[in-house]
């Protein structure tokens, strides 16, 4: 399936898959959803009711090219918190593309190395990347994930429903569901109806919220 990496209108890149005509990100602007939807909405969310000294564990469905990682690693400096990253991703991108999506040359602060780092990293394996983070990445399909209770925060980054309907079933949620600790979140981009009842149908508590550029909503899942 051919990929080919394009810029969106933050002046952040993203890469575009042309037989689905799907990006991996937001055409009106890569790194402003990212921040909105993941960073905001969840890591922000979550840690404002959390002590500074409460580590948090993050599942990532589609780690992809990495960025939400990289925000995620760069807010957890700034506020001094300990995050446990699993990013779940089946089909890695090259360090070809890596190379030219160029993140480093839009985050504030020198993190090039460590996004390498990131994606360098063995799979299966845990491995600190900085003091405050640490990273394992699972080469595996969504539908496998087995956790229980494991997670805080879940940012669910799949490709759309568009292309990929079965990611968003109430099959696929029933395992995030699992998968987080009681009061855990989860947090999309998406915000079609099928998805909000495929959430509230396993157990979620719904709520819509204002999108990123270019989307009017989005949404965030919590667990009872």
């Amino acid at each position: 399936m051919e990929r080919k990496v394009i810029t969106t209108a933050d002046g952040s890149k993203t890469i575009h898959i042309e037989e689905w005509d799907e990006n991996y990100h937001s055409i009106h602007g890569a790194l402003q959803e990212a921040n909105h939807v993941f960073i905001v909405h969840g890591l922000l969310f979550f840690a404002e009711s959390h002590p500074i000294d409460f580590p948090l564990h993050i599942l990532e469905i589609g780690f992809g090219t990495g960025l939400n990682a990289i925000i995620t690693l760069a807010m957890a400096q700034k506020e001094n918190r300990t995050i446990d990253y699993v990013g779940v991703e089946a089909y890695p991108i090259s360090t070809d593309e890596l190379q030219a999506l160029d993140y480093p040359s839009v985050l504030e602060g020198n993190y090039g190395v460590l996004l390498k780092k990131l994606h360098d990293t063995s799979w299966e394996e845990r491995h600190q990347i900085a003091p405050w983070f640490y990273l394992e990445k699972q080469k595996k399909l969504f539908e496998t994930i087995d956790d229980e209770a494991r997670f805080h925060i879940i940012y669910f980054d799949a490709f759309g429903a568009r292309v990929q309907p079965e990611l968003w079933t109430e099959t696929i949620f029933k395992i995030m569901f699992n998968a987080l600790k009681s009061q855990g979140i989860l947090v999309t981009y998406s915000a079609k109806g099928s998805v909000r009842r495929a959430m509230l149908a396993v157990g979620f508590k719904v709520e819509r919220l204002p999108g990123p550029p270019g989307k009017r909503e989005m949404l965030r899942a919590i667990k009872p």
